[in-house]
């Protein structure tokens, strides 16, 4: 492999890391997003039963229906930032060997000078 080719691939590299971060972020907020529902759909469903408000049993069935898609939102965005972030460190692993593969070499030795 030439170092050109070698500069090639860890220019690719880089956007795919960068491609893969952006995905990462996003499955932060959703799993966000996915706790605030559980919590949010539990309280729900705790002020329905205790009758505070007066809700009925379609908010109750709401609320059940809030918890359980906020676990199974939470269960599919962790599972896929785990595999993002494996992918990152696979890229990342790959992006330093051929950095170290490249033959790095001085480009001038004499000072530069002032204009």
């Amino acid at each position: 492999m030439t170092e050109d080719d070698a500069t090639d691939e860890i220019s690719e590299i880089e956007a795919r890391i960068a491609a893969l971060a952006e995905i990462a972020e996003r499955c932060r907020k959703y799993i966000l997003a996915s706790k605030i529902a559980i919590g949010g759909g539990a309280a729900l469903l705790l002020v329905t039963i205790l009758g505070v408000f007066g809700f009925g049993q379609t908010a109750a069935l709401g609320s059940i229906a809030l918890v359980l898609g906020g676990i199974v939102s939470l269960g599919s965005n962790v599972s896929t930032l785990r595999q993002t972030d494996d992918a990152i460190n696979v890229a990342e692993a790959r992006r330093s060997a051929l950095i170290g593969s490249i033959e790095l070499r001085v480009v001038a030795d004499t000072p530069m000078k002032l204009v």
